[in-house]
């Protein structure tokens, strides 16, 4: 019975056999084919990633600067003054020596006496005689015994003798030249011996006790300096001093289109000499910047000065230097965007527009120090 049963059914069961067979084969291709497509995807996607080029780059925040206008000058006097003779006379003292300071009216130089002091004398007497002379005629006068005419003539008589009582009281004054102010004798032009007309050069006098540290900005940056601000400036012996912006040139210079910055400040103490080179520092504007090594800054195609950073698809994009402030350590430069990639390594090998595989410096540190863990075990 149920070999009857086999026989009958033995046709059927044939051919599903075939049918089963037919459709694993089919379904091995298709897993086989599968298997060889994710294989060569993969290779592919492996094969781009090494033909990037690496770079590490450091991530960096961008930070609150005050932006400083650098621009080199140097120093000189506050004031300098050629100092000449008002009277005519021999010189017959020196009160100074070139080069050492003094407080304003101590003596510099003195002339002779010679008659002087008689002439002033004389004007004195002269100027009794004719007050005597205007009150008696005023008197006779208010008697009628003296017209109007005679008493103008009384008192310009007077006026005159007073007018030469002046002039000879100057003149004494005049024979001792002395400091105008405080300072230092830069140069004295006479000696003990010399004559000396009115007008001739005695000395130069300079005031050493305040300091001017010139220097010119460009056009660009003079809207950032306003008399009367801090400001500070950077000495040739390495000493740093501060001080307070007394005059912005209003106009340009013509040939250069910069403008005249004076910086004023104290020397007292006599620490500072006119003439040294230094660098004025003038605090502009505030802004936002990264701080980075100059050893980052490359050139672009251009010849412009800038760094390369890499963005959020792995681009390389360049960014001309706009330096806002400069240190011992670092420059701080404006411009970046807030939160950036600073290519630190490998810019000198791609270019603006290429994409880039960037590693980040936490992932070479962690992988130096995961070799470096592999080698102690």
């Amino acid at each position: 019975m149920n070999l009857g049963k086999l026989e009958k059914y033995k046709s059927w069961l044939i051919s599903a056999s075939i049918a089963v067979g037919i459709s694993i084969w089919l379904l091995s291709g298709s897993l086989e084919r599968e298997t060889a497509t994710e294989t060569v995807t993969s290779t592919d996607s492996s094969q781009a990633e090494t033909m990037l080029t690496s770079v590490r780059v450091r991530s960096l925040t961008a930070e609150e600067v005050t932006r400083t206008i650098s621009v080199n000058g140097s120093t000189a006097p506050a004031r300098i003054v050629e100092l000449n003779a008002e009277t005519d006379g021999r010189v017959v003292a020196i009160g100074i020596e070139r080069g050492e300071r003094l407080n304003r009216g101590q003596l510099i130089v003195r002339l002779e006496e010679s008659d002087r002091k008689a002439r002033l004398a004389q004007a004195v007497a002269i100027v009794k005689q004719r007050e005597l002379e205007f009150d008696a005629r005023e008197q006779l006068k208010d008697k009628s015994y003296v017209s109007e005419a005679q008493l103008q003539e009384a008192a310009a008589l007077l006026e005159t003798a007073r007018a030469e009582l002046a002039r000879a009281e100057i003149d004494i004054r005049n024979m001792t030249i002395r400091a105008p102010f405080d300072g230092a004798l830069q140069d004295r032009m006479v000696e003990v011996g010399d004559y000396l007309q009115r007008g001739d050069p005695v000395a130069n006098f300079v005031d050493d006790r305040t300091l001017i540290i010139s220097a010119n900005v460009s056009e660009f940056d003079a809207h950032s300096v306003q008399k009367g601000a801090s400001a500070q400036a950077k000495l040739a012996t390495g000493e740093t001093v501060s001080g307070i912006i007394r005059y912005v040139a209003p106009v340009a210079d013509g040939a250069t289109r910069t403008f005249v910055v004076e910086l004023k400040i104290d020397n007292s103490a006599g620490n500072y000499r006119g003439g040294m080179t230094a660098e004025l520092l003038i605090p502009a504007e505030t802004v936002f910047a990264h701080k980075i090594s100059p050893s980052l800054l490359t050139l672009d195609d251009d010849g412009n000065l800038g760094i390369k950073t890499v963005n959020e698809i792995g681009q390389v994009e360049f960014h001309r230097a706009d330096i806002a402030m400069s240190s011992s350590d670092g420059v701080w430069m404006a411009g970046l965007p807030h939160s950036t990639s600073i290519i630190t390594v490998g810019q000198g090998f791609v270019n603006a527009g290429s994409i880039v595989n960037a590693v980040t410096e936490v992932e070479v540190d962690t992988a130096v120090a995961k070799k470096a863990d592999e080698r102690g075990q």
